[in-house]
């Protein structure tokens, strides 16, 4: 029988309140997430789920001890009215265990800088920590920062205090414990070193347009060594060469050019290591004295290789463990890189390794292709190498963009006869040594974002690069380590990566273990028991709960099938706090345990214990939940993403992929940037690019200036080389134009027109596409579009003639004006004189001798 309660004139059973109370919640909406949203602790039901939510702990004390209460909570705002009891609470928290931490070296000794033992590589800790609790094997020679230390007993670090005594980041190993999404702040120190050991290895272009380049380089040998020599006691220098693959279309391969490609050259070659690492200078004068300079057809050259054996080739190069290492690149032309190879018939990928005969020469030239630009960064990174591209002024820019995508590089111009080498090499090191940027290799799942105040103190700012720094300078950087998720594969929450200053050979080592579940979670821990009373029997006690068997549920396995318990047990163990209703108001209680309603939509379920999640409330874009299931799934409210995307709907690409061109594999074509894996185009001063990589720009150049000198001498023989057939032929071999009464750039074959106006003022055009198997087609015009030819002699003739007879017609014109108005005056003094009163052939004063007198009254009679 159910009680009841008299209100007034009414009986109510519990049952009826509890139903009233349920209707109330139901319609009043989200309640339970409402309250949940605000402790996230109290919807996570196991350990691990617990401590990988935010300020969570865990409660382990016996159900019998500890009620109902949620285990999951809030150390700082306690559960009810009590808090679980402190030897029962496990609350792991962020723990950093330094290992090794010794002082940093403030001048380097010369054992040190040869790479000898000492009292480091003894085991010896100058200052700090030692090694302790275990040891961790030394980093391989080669690894460098992208290698990986496992635990091997006996075993010494991988860094410079440990191999060498030189020591520039402090502390040099630690080990940190780290819970998800709580950020530890780890500090370091960095400071040069004085005297530091440096590698200068010379990587020269010996085509026959750097053979004057040669003939200075000899020279300044020794100037090389002296200067460098002012800033370490300890340096070593080295020479390599390079021309280009001996393969049409990169050289000629006639029988007579592959002996002399050009007058006073040798045969050609890939790359050759004329001299290791040394400290004789005199040696190097020599050899690059020695060293005979050859040609090659096209105008870019094999440099790409060189890097990559001068870079791969490690012992046989000399590079040493210890030292600032620096690759000077020297060249008055562009380069070749990754499917380049497909024009000579090369399509075997570069592999990355060292392919040296006893002879210094590369023997895989001609198998396989050259490297691609990411290729050579990654080998810079791994080796810590320090890359100077000296080149022409005609190249710079296109090398300054290069250094952009290489860590750790940097292009300078040089003289068009390499007199400022030096000059120039001094100036890179010491842009290079007085700067520092601190970088890592950790996986995606670690977060790292960097702090310092550099040398002005004060308050930390968010940067990892420090500028103008002197040797004996330290710097403090404080790296903010942050787990963001717990890998799937359980041997992935154990780390090891490495926080280094870029160039540099040396690290921070951390070994990083995730604290992603509870030890009580594990067979070995005394909480854990199988069969366990607490459970009836019918299931495992895990950190203080069960974990029922199949057919059996209910908080201790109480229920199985057909057991039916009470209406107020059932209803306690269906809400995760006394501040909420049973199952979140979206569920029934069944024996303890909440039965989810079903939504009229079958594919749309609401789950978890409490009823408390659902897969139809996450964020949608486009109108698709998660982005749709290609991109994400709806787990309790949050979109998890699947491998590719990432956002809170999933609608946005976690790599660059989509954005990467095909044809040149640059992210955007290096004219944007990758945004949610879509590329956004740059607007610069030659024009606006589009295209969905980039790859288009109607108002630029591109390689029409590159095309233009060939198309003038091979189809009209005019331009540079219009008047050297052979010089045409020799340097025209990448196309053969087709030339068409009209062309037209078809844009959906990339086809790009190009417009010109040669020295005679005549107009021609050209389309290329450079996009198809890596091919250069281009289609010319057939006849130049030129002015009509103007008579120069007859124009002047006839300027002169019709100067000479407008002055006779305005001459004429003068004449004819005067003789009219003569006339007119003589006609108007004719007039006047005919008017005159008195007679012109009289006097009129003149009078006669005789006098006549007339008799008035005398008529004639």
């Amino acid at each position: 029988m159910t009680s009841k309660i008299d209100i007034g004139r009414y009986v109510v059973s519990p049952m009826g309140i509890y139903c009233f109370l349920l209707a109330v919640a139901v319609a009043n909406g989200q309640l339970a997430e409402k309250l949940t949203s605000q402790n996230p602790c109290v919807s996570k039901t196991t350990c691990h789920e617990c401590i990988q939510t935010k300020s969570c702990a865990w409660c382990l004390q016996p159900q019998a001890e500890y009620g109902d209460l949620p285990r999951c909570f809030q150390p700082s705002y306690g559960v009810g009215d009590s808090r679980c009891p402190e030897e029962y609470t496990y609350n792991p928290d962020n723990e950093m265990i330094p290992l090794l931490n010794m002082e940093l070296t403030r001048r380097v000794s010369g054992a040190a800088a040869e790479g000898g033992g000492g009292a480091a590589a003894s085991g010896y800790s100058a200052s700090g920590y030692s090694a302790s609790g275990s040891s961790y094997s030394s980093m391989s020679s080669s690894s460098s920062h992208y290698g990986s230390s496992s635990s091997s007993s006996g075993s010494t670090y991988g860094f410079g205090a440990a191999s060498g005594g030189i020591v520039q980041i402090s502390p040099q190993r630690v080990k940190l414990k780290l819970r998800i999404n709580e950020e530890y702040h780890l500090n370091m120190r960095y400071s040069q070193a004085e005297d530091y050991p440096i590698d200068l290895y010379y990587l020269m272009d010996l085509s026959k347009s750097m053979e004057d380049d040669k003939h200075s380089l000899s020279y300044l040998g020794n100037s090389l060594s002296e200067t460098m020599r002012n800033i370490t006691s300890n340096f070593r220098l080295g020479f390599g060469s390079f021309v280009d693959k001996v393969l049409m279309p990169y050289v000629s391969t006639v029988p007579k050019k592959l002996e002399h490609p050009c007058d006073g050259c040798e045969a050609p070659y890939g790359f050759k290591n004329h001299m290791a690492l040394s400290m004789d200078t005199m040696n190097f004068s020599k050899e690059v004295s020695e060293a005979s300079v050859s040609g090659n057809l096209d105008a870019p050259e094999g440099g790409f290789d060189a890097i990559m054996q001068a870079i791969a080739c490690r012992d046989e190069v000399g590079w040493r463990e210890h030292a600032r290492r620096l690759l000077v690149f020297s060249t008055d032309a562009g380069f070749h890189y990754a499917g380049d190879g497909k024009l000579g018939g090369v399509i075997t990928p570069n592999d990355g390794e060292c392919h040296l005969d006893k002879n210094g020469h590369y023997t895989h030239s001609k198998i396989q292709d050259y490297p691609s630009i990411s290729q050579i960064n990654l080998k810079v990174k791994q080796n810590a190498i320090n890359v100077i591209f000296a080149v022409t002024k005609q190249q710079i820019e296109v090398y300054k963009k290069l250094s952009e995508h290489i860590e750790g590089s940097s292009a300078a111009e040089l003289s068009s006869n390499s007199s400022n080498v030096v000059q120039l090499v001094e100036e890179e090191y010491n842009k290079i040594s007085s700067s520092v940027v601190m970088k890592d290799n950790a996986t995606s799942a670690v977060k790292i974002t960097y702090y310092s105040s550099c040398l002005e103190g004060g308050k930390m700012v968010q940067t990892n690069k420090c500028d103008g720094l002197k040797v004996g300078d330290m710097v403090e950087f404080r790296a903010n380590i942050l787990v963001q998720t717990c890998p799937q594969n359980p041997r992935d929450w154990f780390q090891t990566f490495q926080i280094y200053p870029v160039g540099i050979n040396e690290s921070l080592i951390v070994d990083l273990q995730m604290l992603c579940d509870c030890e009580c979670e594990h067979p070995d821990h005394r909480g854990y028991v199988s069969n366990a009373a607490e459970c009836n029997y019918h299931g495992t006690l895990k950190c203080g709960i069960c974990e029922c068997y199949d057919q059996y549920f209910g908080r201790n396995c109480e229920c199985g099938m057909l057991d039916i318990h009470s209406e107020i047990e059932r209803d306690r163990a269906c809400r995760p706090d006394n501040t909420t209703i049973d199952c979140s108001g979206r569920g029934a209680c069944v024996c303890g345990v909440c039965e989810c309603e079903k939504r009229p939509n079958p594919e749309e379920v609401i789950s978890g214990t409490y009823c408390e999640c659902d897969n139809f409330s996450c964020d949608r874009h486009n109108g698709l939940l998660c982005s749709g299931p290609d991109h994400g799934v709806c787990q309790c409210g949050v979109c998890h993403c699947l491998e590719g995307w990432t956002g809170t709907a999933c609608d946005c690409r976690a790599s660059n992929d989509t954005c990467i061109n095909p044809h040149d594999g640059e992210i955007c074509s290096g004219n944007g940037e990758c945004v949610c894996g879509t590329c956004n185009c740059k607007i610069t001063d030659e024009g606006r690019y589009s295209g969905r990589y980039c790859e288009k720009c109607p108002t630029c150049s591109g390689r029409c200036h590159e095309f233009k000198d060939c198309v003038q001498c091979q189809v009209y023989q005019t331009g540079p080389m219009g008047d050297d057939k052979d010089l045409c032929m020799q340097n025209c071999t990448l196309f053969t134009p087709i030339t068409e009464e009209v062309v037209t750039a078809d844009e959906t074959k990339d086809e790009v027109l190009c417009t010109f106006y040669d020295e005679d003022d005549c107009r021609f055009q050209f389309v290329y596409t450079d996009r198809d198997d890596d091919k250069v087609v281009v289609r010319a015009q057939e006849e130049r579009e030129c002015p009509p030819k103007v008579f120069m002699l007859g124009v002047v003739l006839g300027v002169i003639a019709a100067i000479v007879l407008i002055g006779l017609a305005i001459l004429l014109l003068w004449k004819l004006l005067t003789t009219i108005n003569d006339r007119r005056e003589f006609a108007r003094f004719e007039k006047e004189r005919m008017m005159a009163k008195w007679d012109t052939g009289e006097n009129p004063i003149y009078k006669q001798a005789t006098s006549t007198f007339k008799n008035p009254t005398y008529a004639g009679k």
